[in-house]
């Protein structure tokens, strides 16, 4: 058997030109051997890879806001957004596309292992970077809705449900200072026969809260920063950040970047490169059904600590969540399925949301999360002109915003 016809000619190619120089390298030849796919043109190099003053490494809501920030500060710095993936890697554009700023039982979680203040400045942090987002894109863009939010306690959470109830006054009251009203937080018990739930005996509503097309955002997200003239290379992943001769040097897939400062905004990934940075990764499973005649969600819905989490998109039932059932499998950077989040969160959709009505699943997907012990954001210089904007707590679509503008403030400082 000829063993070449079963080997691809570019393994072949390379073998061979490996030989090649290690024969000259015997003979003492001083020989340099190009890497034939990364010598760019004049041209190329010129235009898209020698010309960076900023390169910000992640094209999701985070990067992309640091870019757009840096631009309407500087508008004559040249900046890159480097990007491992054909769309942007992680979770922006796999998100529930929920506007949320946390429901009553994650407040009360949040206030057990945080001081009130480090809870009223995470509040007032989403609640900002939601309008902040909304007006950099304007809400038609981004499909924006403000239909409220639901929060669902099982017949089972009782207690749970009582603990919130008495101490809903006590956070409409406290986060009033953000929202500028005590009127956050209210019974909403009437409405549960409504929307046709099983099994749900108590029910909390947020009229804050609203929800967006996660597609659309970053659609807009994306032609806000080309119209300012930043430059975004996909399918480039960065290995290494190398510090050299005055400047940093990005070495990647795609070849060599040399820049003057880097910003990190890759959020669950980021540790990949710098493994002291208290960044978990933490997969979240979604399905989304086959549209489904008359269907009465309007609004979106969490319940269990906002670990499960669905609404209506197209007359579809967005479905997410169950992280919680095994932190350890889910504390991953591999996207995919397991049988038993699969399995738990077709359960609760037959039995909890749609009960009776057997919804067909469409199809499933996944996103990487990046979640730490503390609860705000990581935005910090790791190494001279190296500065990162990571761990948005699962709530990158509240936060992203403004953590991408305080990182860049700190790189244009």
């Amino acid at each position: 058997m000829d063993i070449s016809k079963s080997i691809p000619h570019k393994m072949i190619f390379s073998c061979a030109l490996a030989a090649v120089h290690s024969n000259l390298r015997f003979l003492g030849l001083n020989f340099i051997l190009l890497d034939l796919e990364h010598t760019f043109s004049y041209w190329e190099r010129t235009a898209f890879i020698d010309n960076a003053d900023v390169i910000i490494i992640g094209s999701g809501i985070v990067g992309l806001s640091a870019a757009l920030r840096i631009k309407l500060q500087r508008p004559g710095l040249k900046v890159t957004v480097l990007e491992r993936g054909f769309l942007p890697s992680g979770a922006s554009t796999k998100n529930a596309g929920f506007a949320c700023f946390g429901t009553l039982s994650e407040q009360i979680a949040l206030s057990k292992k945080s001081s009130e203040n480090e809870v009223l400045k995470l509040v007032d942090y989403k609640w900002r970077g939601l309008q902040r987002l909304r007006e950099n894109l304007s809400d038609e863009r981004i499909d924006y809705h403000q239909f409220g939010g639901y929060e669902l306690f099982m017949d089972n959470e009782a207690i749970k449900a009582e603990e919130c109830l008495d101490q809903l006054t006590y956070f409409n009251n406290l986060l009033k200072q953000v929202t500028g009203t005590a009127d956050i937080y209210a019974v909403a018990d009437a409405k549960i026969a409504d929307f046709g739930f099983n099994k749900i005996s108590r029910m909390i509503y947020n009229p804050f809260e609203g929800q967006l097309h996660t597609g659309k955002m970053m659609r807009a997200l994306l032609k806000r920063v080309y119209d300012e003239g930043v430059l975004i290379l996909n399918g480039c992943n960065v290995n290494e950040i190398i510090h050299e001769e005055g400047q940093i040097r990005l070495a990647t897939s795609q070849g060599d970047f040399k820049t003057g400062k880097v910003i990190l905004a890759t959020n669950a990934f980021a540790a990949q490169l710098y493994p002291e940075l208290d960044v978990i990764p933490g997969r979240g499973q979604v399905l989304i059904t086959k549209p489904i005649p008359h269907l009465k969600l309007k609004g979106t819905y969490h319940f269990n600590e906002g670990y499960y989490y669905f609404r209506n998109i197209d007359n579809s039932v967005l479905f997410g969540g169950g992280r919680n059932l095994d932190y350890e499998m889910e504390e991953t950077w591999d996207f995919g399925q397991t049988e038993n989040v699969k399995a738990m969160l077709t359960d609760y959709l037959n039995e909890i949301i749609l009960p009776g009505q057997n919804a067909e699943i469409d199809y499933w997907w996944s996103g990487i999360m990046g979640f730490g012990e503390e609860i705000s954001p990581i935005v910090k210089e790791v190494q001279p002109n190296v500065f990162c904007a990571v761990r948005c707590n699962g709530m990158g679509v509240a936060m992203g915003s403004l953590v991408g503008e305080e990182v860049a403030e700190l790189a244009l400082r």
